[in-house]
């Protein structure tokens, strides 16, 4: 049987093949109407959980602009530390050197020479602990700057407790300041207690908070 030339624009178009009939529905199922595509069957989507408290909040990606502050902050308060520890320590050479000479002149226990260079010796100890204690300090200071890039709640709680128990000490230095009536006495303790308070605060307010609770992974 020919179907006619199908480059002939005026011949008989070619007949398609027969559509095949549709597939019958699986057993139990009804039939649908004619013209009704047939409807999927299966179990029913399972809804989506519900999000947890929090967590379509947004954390935060970079680091606060109070707590960059403070980070600053805690490196130039360690710089400050380290060479008050210098001084110290060369103080106590000082000392050191000092009782070394006395005790060269004294010619008995009860010289004057040699009281004056026990008194040295005490002293040039007291320095030496003093410089541990600021150098100890200034390595406080440096690891919680450092810190703060992956630090947790720890470095959180020891930097609030470090700025509070610093911004004390600088009030105490402050009023002392006031009292004595000098202006040189008051800069001093005005800017520990300002970089102080920025320190105690930085972790304390929600930016700060955030940051140290972010997930890390």
């Amino acid at each position: 049987m020919s179907f006619g030339d199908p480059n002939n624009p005026y011949g008989q178009p070619p007949q398609q093949p027969p559509a095949a009939p549709p597939a019958a529905p699986g057993y139990g199922y009804p039939a649908a109407p004619p013209g009704v595509p047939p409807q999927g069957y299966g179990y029913p989507q399972q809804p989506a959980y519900p999000g947890y408290p929090g967590g379509n909040q947004m954390l935060p990606q970079t680091m606060p602009g109070l707590l960059v502050t403070a980070r600053v902050f805690l490196f130039l308060i360690s710089a400050v530390q380290i060479l008050a520890a210098l001084g110290w320590f060369y103080f106590a050479a000082i000392a050191n050197d000092v009782s070394n000479a006395a005790d060269s002149y004294s010619s008995s226990s009860d010289d004057p020479f040699g009281a004056f260079g026990d008194g040295a010796g005490i002293a040039s100890g007291v320095l030496v602990v003093i410089g541990l204690i600021a150098a100890a300090l200034a390595t406080l200071s440096i690891t919680l700057g450092v810190k703060f890039g992956k630090g947790g709640q720890g470095v959180r709680i020891t930097t609030v407790v470090y700025g509070a128990l610093g911004g004390v000490i600088g009030l105490i230095s402050l009023f002392v300041g006031l009292d004595s009536g000098l202006a040189t006495a008051v800069i001093f303790p005005l800017i520990w207690v300002t970089f102080a308070a920025i320190i105690t605060a930085a972790p304390v307010v929600p930016s700060g908070t955030a940051w140290f609770a972010r997930p890390r992974y």
